[in-house]
């Protein structure tokens, strides 16, 4: 079949191949940042659309492109951007859909004829991000051509076609749509480009978060640290937060570990979401360092935040599996790293009120230990307490 009859069959069948998809049991997130954007209203146009679409985003200014993202992409529309909203948008279904589902993402990206002279190709990258990975599609359309809804119309026809290789409907290439001189490639993706996302895979140890939703995998390290795993956040820390920044003069960072010495390591829709309690509030360290002697290598220098609880846990040898040398060795390299603790008055499971002064440190160490008075701030209250609280 020559390609002008597959594309008359194409478009005799559309309607089909839409209802196909919407069968298919897939779930998915779309977010595409203009050119193309509609191939949303393609798919609501059959029946039967919410059996497929959960949610569908159209980050057209570069502020909420890098709100969406969570970061700044260095390029609106390239491969590492379609692909990082595709993995972003599969996140998202993950959230809405029920346990189980077959869950797409699809990110898109274009730059297409405009009011002013464009310099560059006209192009559209689009990304489908699923189970077994992320498959990604570039197309380079001979300018002058097509006018803009003419360019609207082939890049939607081509999302389309991509989420329905996605969703397993038997589809010809998007390639059908373009002239012979018109360029179609397409390929798996070797990778992400989201700070977080390296992080959760293991090519970072730590992000920077700031408080306007910026990351950072190069920071200057922050002087005052709280670390947590913040689940929720509450006021609690938001105080005691207060409270060490008055006694240190410097700004507290909040720190998250994604990793966790008893617990499984966290997911990124799961970072994201604790992630968002600090938004507009306060710098998040995000790190792959489970224990304070593995946070102290990736920021030296600083003075950590805690409670009596912890500060006890960092002096016992139970805690380095009964060797009293381990725990000395840890002691004494995080003090060369010049490291110190603040330590909170805090209540226990039992109610007993535990302070530093209840903390059997070790002499030799007692000068990286400093306490926070109890008229200052004392904490009853903990993230589980509260999860409980809201389980009831």
């Amino acid at each position: 079949m020559d390609s002008a009859s597959a594309l008359r069959q194409l478009n005799a069948s559309w309607p089909q191949t839409i209802a196909a998809m919407h069968g298919s049991g897939r779930k998915a997130v779309l977010a595409i940042t203009g050119g193309g954007s509609g191939a949303i209203a393609e798919l609501l146009r059959v029946p039967g659309g919410s059996r497929l679409l959960l949610e569908a985003l159209v980050p057209y200014d570069a502020r909420a492109l890098t709100e969406f993202l969570g970061f700044e992409p260095p390029q609106a529309c390239s491969v590492e951007t379609a692909v990082a909203m595709a993995q972003r948008s599969r996140e998202r279904a993950a959230k809405f859909a029920p346990t189980g589902a077959l869950l797409l993402g699809l990110g898109a990206t274009a730059g297409l004829v405009t009011d002013r002279p464009r310099q560059g190709e006209h192009r559209c990258h689009i990304a489908v991000a699923s189970t077994t990975g992320t498959e990604v599609s570039s197309i380079v359309l001979a300018k002058g051509r097509r006018d803009r809804a003419a360019e609207e119309d082939l890049v939607a026809r081509a999302v389309v076609l991509c989420l329905a290789r996605g969703c397993g409907v038997d589809v010809p290439s998007p390639e059908i749509l373009l002239g012979d001189d018109e360029r179609y490639t397409t390929g798996t993706a070797a990778g992400t480009s989201d700070p977080i996302d390296r992080l959760i895979g293991g090519s970072l140890d730590r992000v920077t978060v700031w408080p306007d939703g910026r990351l950072a995998s190069s920071a200057p390290v922050p002087g005052v640290v709280l670390a947590g795993s913040f689940n929720p956040l509450h006021e609690g820390h938001l105080l005691l937060a207060r409270v060490a920044e008055g006694i240190r003069q410097q700004p507290v960072a909040f720190e998250i570990s994604v990793t966790n010495v008893d617990k499984p390591p966290l997911d990124s829709g799961e970072v994201r979401s604790r992630l968002a309690q600090f938004a507009g509030r306060a710098r998040v360290e995000l790190t792959r360092a489970p224990t304070f002697l593995e946070k102290s290598r990736l920021l030296p220098g600083v003075t950590f935040v805690v409670g009596a609880d912890t500060a006890e846990r960092l002096v016992a040898p139970r805690y380095y599996g009964g060797d009293d040398a381990r725990m000395t060795e840890a002691l004494q390299e995080m003090a060369d790293r010049g490291s110190s603790f603040l330590v909170a008055v805090r209540a226990d499971s039992a109610g007993r009120v535990r302070s530093l002064a209840d903390v059997a440190v070790p002499p030799r160490f007692a000068q990286l230990f400093t306490s926070i008075p109890e008229t200052r701030f004392r904490l009853d209250s903990s993230s589980s307490d509260i999860r409980a609280r809201r389980r009831g």
